[in-house]
């Protein structure tokens, strides 16, 4: 790594011979010295009317130094803190005499040069301590040397700085309107509304800008180099290099540093293997999203969280010099859900309830009565619904139900009971809920683990169709129906169909194929078929099978579609 080191201060001999000089706008090799922004990286050195990036540790402050000729050429230094704040200060030097003579490429003369300008006390011009994002503006500067020295107390940190002596014309940075805030003007549960003024670099300079709004729960952000930070801390570890020593290609990877050009001999450059005593930081995923729109200045953030506080922040971005500019944020905390109704269940009464797609529905049920137990039957009509059961706010259930489910939980004197059911996100659920203390009068007929129908091909004809399905140990009543379906049945049809809610009145009387009581005591031969006939050669239909229980409640088994031979 040292003969690396070395390479890249002979590259940037040939900028200090003479007068020493430093890189400037005057320089010829200017637009060479914009293109292979690594050579700035890590070599103390400011070029004029770029941005530089970097890494600073902690309570390592480190100093960069700027050129100016001429006297009174305007001057401006601009600091952006990517993470944390910043203590920075701006001051004047003057150069030696001796200094000022042809440089040599001897290793020790230049680093000799170097040294006698960081020993040099100058006058300070600017100081500032904070994340801001701050500068330094001077329209007639004195010529010199002129050193940044940079400070972080709190941790390890990127920044950026970009200085110039052509502020007027540059203009790198995106300008803020007369009013820089961001209004949020309409918001909801869920959306938030945001609109702000247009920058004058487009609409007056016809300056290529894009708009990007960073949303997050936790804080505004003051430059957009710091909610990137923020974002790129979410998967992966970082490796921070050892202070002293200089980057190699692992290290400008993970600190944001172009590798190309770096020089083709890789042989003298570490491999990427940590070295001991470098640290390992570990950062938990951060919930922070950046969404760039183009042009537009009114913009709606969607799938919020209700009654969640966000920070919302506008950044302008010249898609020329990628160089961006921080309206005033916004934070509003979006509204909370609308107040459940909740439905109060009578004791051994059946309650049809329907809950919307992710959405949630809240039933109370109060025992009139002393009890020993109580017994919840959930009939989930289609997909599977969650269900919680609370008494006097203590959790006693939390499940998942598909199909029929029953409850019992033990009973307590005067004790209230909140169900709180919570549909999927394939869509809208309904249920059949009954809750009672007295369950041997009031149940929803049971139903064996396999509802399906089979049919039995081999015994299918042209006018009939044979099926069997799975009967209980208690004896029930089962009732079939038929009903034909053209050969556009749509998967909408198939679905509202398996709603197993939708009882034997809900189907025409020309429907119904018969009704008959089964059971067996055997649960392995509690198997029973039957035989559907008087039906048109090649046609489909589709079959269902009703078990009712006590008090009339029914349930519906899988439908089936049989189809009868064309020929025979």
């Amino acid at each position: 790594m040292e003969l690396f080191y070395w390479c890249v201060l002979c590259l940037l001999l040939p900028l200090t011979s003479r007068t020493q000089k430093l890189p400037t706008r005057d320089e010829e090799l200017f637009q060479m010295q914009i293109r292979d922004k690594e050579f700035f990286h890590d070599s103390s050195v400011i070029p004029d009317g770029a941005e530089v990036s970097s890494y600073l540790f902690r309570d390592t402050p480190r100093r960069y130094f700027f050129m100016v000729e001429e006297d009174n050429t305007p001057l401006s230094v601009t600091v952006t803190p990517c993470d944390a704040p910043l203590e920075w200060k701006l001051s004047l030097q003057e150069l030696h005499e001796e200094s000022s003579a042809d440089g040599s490429g001897d290793p020790e003369l230049l680093d000799q040069q170097k040294q006698q300008m960081t020993d040099v006390e100058g006058t300070e011009l600017f100081s500032y301590k904070g994340n801001d994002v701050e500068y330094f503006l001077s329209s007639s500067s004195p010529s010199g040397l002129y050193q940044l020295e940079l400070l972080s107390t709190e941790k390890d940190t990127h920044f950026k700085v970009y200085a110039t002596t052509t502020p007027e014309s540059d203009q790198p940075y995106p300008e803020l309107p007369y009013d820089p805030r961001v209004d949020v003007t309409s918001f909801g549960r869920t959306t938030v509304t945001l609109a702000w003024k247009p920058s004058p670099t487009a609409s007056i300079l016809k300056q290529p800008i894009e708009y990007c709004v960073v949303i997050n729960k936790e804080h505004n952000f003051k430059s957009l180099c710091a909610a990137e930070t923020k974002m790129n801390v979410d998967d992966a570890f970082m490796v921070a290099p050892k202070p002293g020593l200089d980057f190699n290609p692992f290290d400008f990877a993970h600190f944001g540093f172009p590798t190309d050009n770096l020089g083709k001999d890789r042989s003298l450059l570490a491999k990427p293997s940590p070295k001991v005593g470098r640290h390992v930081y570990w950062r938990p995923k951060v919930d922070i999203q950046k969404i760039c729109i183009g042009n537009k200045n009114i913009f709606t953030v969607s799938d919020l969280k209700p009654d969640t506080q966000y920070y919302f922040d506008v950044f302008m971005v010249n898609t020329n010099t990628n160089m961006s500019t921080a309206y005033v944020g916004a934070f509003v905390r979006t509204k909370e859900e609308a107040k459940q109704k909740t439905v109060e269940l009578k004791d051994g009464r059946v309650t049809d309830v329907f809950v919307k797609r992710k959405g949630k529905k809240f039933l109370r049920f109060a025992p009139v009565s002393s009890h020993q137990k109580v017994t919840f039957f959930i009939h989930s009509c289609m997909d599977a619904v969650q269900v919680q059961v609370r008494r006097d706010g203590r959790l006693l259930l939390s499940q998942n139900v598909e199909g029929i489910r029953q409850f019992q939980l033990r009973g307590k004197p005067k004790g209230k009971y909140l169900i709180r059911l919570k549909g999927n996100r394939k869509g809208a659920s309904k249920l059949k809920i009954l809750a009672t203390t007295r369950p041997s009068k009031h149940a929803f007929p049971s139903l064996p683990e396999d509802t399906r129908i089979k049919a039995f091909d081999k015994l299918r004809t042209c006018s009939s169709v044979t099926v069997a399905w799975l009967g209980t140990q208690e004896r029930r009543k089962f009732c079939i129906y038929r009903k034909e379906v053209g050969g556009n049945y749509s998967e909408d049809q198939k679905r509202r169909e398996q709603n197993q809610c939708l009882g034997p009145d809900t189907r025409k009387k020309s429907e119904k194929v018969l009704c008959k009581y089964f059971h067996s005591q055997n649960v392995q031969k509690a198997v029973t078929t039957e035989t559907i006939r008087d039906l048109q050669p090649g046609k489909s239909y589709l079959l269902d099978v009703y078990v009712v229980g006590h008090g009339g409640h029914s349930v519906k088994y899988q439908s089936k579609i049989v189809k009868t031979r064309k020929v025979c």
